[in-house]
């Protein structure tokens, strides 16, 4: 089935835009760009506003323009300004899945400064999760199919894109071998947050692990990018090793 067929009820540029959107914030969570994908999780509920919004009367948008000022008021109007017999997911699921993904977007605050690590990844999951769940359920309104198909849809939907880090049999490896040992370092940190001394040693392939300590992880500590405790082996990527990481995500794309 062509992508163009799982939602073959919407106009094609609007339903373009949304499959964009939704695949530019796959391709952001798999690389690691949490604050990208909460800015494309936004985005995305805007666009399936207006799209919900034309169905409910009757007539869906060639294209999406502009999101309303306001959007938890907007989505709040979908349940009390139409009647029951529009049915529940247009009015009251969807909506009120979108209305969590946008406060995580707007209201906990994309590039947090506070605390020991910022919960970027932990937001972006969540959004990643709950807009695959908003997507199926569109495909479900605008393509008559089960759950199940809708699921397996979704699925089919995401661009295989390559990931910056790979997880194969319990390893990470940093799909870019030219960057040095630190930079490797620290992107396998913002996507642990917390590893041990000797993981890191082995998912980088540092040929001497008391030099990779000497030349990598003491360094790094020094700098405050991340807490590194000798006596246990943790090492803990700092707030400044979060900002210093997704640099680097958007200097390697």
């Amino acid at each position: 089935m062509e992508n163009n067929a799982l939602l073959a009820a919407l106009p094609a540029t609007i339903r373009n835009q949304l499959l964009d959107e939704f695949n530019k914030l796959i391709i952001n969570y798999r690389e690691a760009r949490w604050e990208s994908s909460e800015m494309s999780g936004g985005k995305l509920c805007e666009i399936v506003y207006t799209i919900l919004l034309g169905h409910l009367n009757g007539s869906i948008p060639d294209r999406h323009e502009h999101g309303p000022r306001d959007l938890r008021t907007a989505l709040d109007s979908l349940e009390k300004d139409y009647p029951a017999s529009l049915g529940r997911p247009a009015r009251i699921q969807i909506p009120r899945v979108m209305i969590g993904v946008y406060e995580l977007r707007n209201n906990r605050g994309v590039g947090h400064a506070g605390g020991d690590v910022a919960p970027n990844h932990m937001d972006a999951t969540y959004i990643v999760t709950a807009t695959k769940w908003i997507m199926a359920e569109l495909i479900r309104l605008f393509h008559d199919v089960s759950p199940v198909s809708a699921q397996k849809a979704v699925e089919f939907l995401t661009e295989r894109e390559l990931p910056l880090i790979w997880d194969v049999n319990g390893r990470k490896r940093v799909l870019n071998s030219n960057i040095s040992k630190s930079a490797q370092t620290l992107l396998l940190l913002h996507q642990s947050v917390v590893a041990k001394d000797e993981e890191l040693f082995a998912w980088v392939e540092y040929s001497n692990f008391s030099v990779y300590k000497k030349k990598v992880l003491a360094p790094g500590h020094k700098q405050r990018l991340w807490e590194y405790d000798r006596t246990t082996g943790l090492v803990t990527l700092s707030a400044i090793g979060v900002a210093e990481a997704e640099k680097l995500l958007s200097d390697t794309k």
